[in-house]
């Protein structure tokens, strides 16, 4: 067998449905064109059709096949739908990558419910529903199937200004490994891809001078992520090549974990 035969046996996403929610954003709709190019029919859920055509057009123009949905990620019926209207087009749904997310620079102590509430239901309430519906859906089928949900650098190491933010994302490393272990013996695995500082729209609004000299002061390879460098790993965790990775935090953060002074 010849290595580009064996790379494309072990990575190959062909006869694979992977639904990308948050796939109409940035760090999200790049990993849904990786998907797409290793052979993925893949949805891209999100709320504007209008994000999405773009990220369609270059699917498409890539020779990969794509559609979009739009879910309110705060309804379980809502996504229960996405679950169905899936099913009814690709017939199946193997892979499902939990991306949506909302962030906030409010002063801790001016943080209001309303704000609280919102945050947390879009980026730990939605990734549980998801979670649900669709991990149900693979633990009943019996084929097993891969759940990555997007973390954050700052769930491991809090992070200024973005509390709720962080918090949230603390709990969704938290659940992801708990759902690992509920599934395994399902072959329903559970993983997080832990990005550091990408520019996604959500971190655009917090990011001024200062704080990107502290980033890249905190950050050895002194430059952001781009979105494209988050690929490789969504097609490890979702591909056959990650048969035994379950409830693990997969990092790609240019080293800001690894830097202290």
């Amino acid at each position: 067998m010849k290595p580009s035969d064996y790379l494309r046996s072990v990575f190959s996403l062909e006869n694979k449905v992977a639904v990308v929610i948050g796939g109409t954003g940035e760090l999200c709709g790049a990993m849904a064109e990786g998907l797409a190019a290793a052979g993925a029919e893949t949805v891209l859920v999100g709320r504007s059709e209008e994000k999405a055509k773009a990220r369609l057009a270059k699917i498409e123009a890539a020779g990969g096949k794509a559609y979009f949905e739009k879910v309110d990620v705060n309804s379980k019926a809502s996504i229960e739908a996405l679950l169905g209207n899936v099913l009814a087009q690709s017939g199946k749904a193997d892979i499902l990558i939990n991306g949506a997310g909302v962030n906030s620079a409010t002063p801790i102590l001016d943080i209001e419910e309303d704000e609280f509430d919102m945050i947390l239901n879009t980026n730990l309430k939605a990734v549980l529903f998801a979670s649900q519906i669709f991990g149900k859906y693979l633990v009943d089928r019996g084929e097993g199937g891969s759940i990555i949900n997007i973390g954050s650098m700052s769930g491991i190491i809090p992070l200024s200004r973005v509390f709720t933010y962080s918090a949230t994302k603390a709990a969704v490393h938290n659940l992801s490994k708990n759902l690992a272990r509920e599934w395994a013996e399902q072959n329903v695995r559970v993983n997080t891809i832990v990005p550091g500082f990408f520019p996604a729209e959500q971190n655009k609004k917090v990011l001024n001078s200062e704080r990107i000299a502290s980033i890249m002061g905190h950050t050895p390879a002194n430059r952001f992520g781009e979105a494209s460098e988050l690929i490789g790993a969504t097609l490890l965790l979702a591909s056959d090549a990650s048969s035994f990775m379950n409830g693990a935090e997969l990092v790609v953060d240019g080293g800001y974990a690894s830097m202290t002074i």
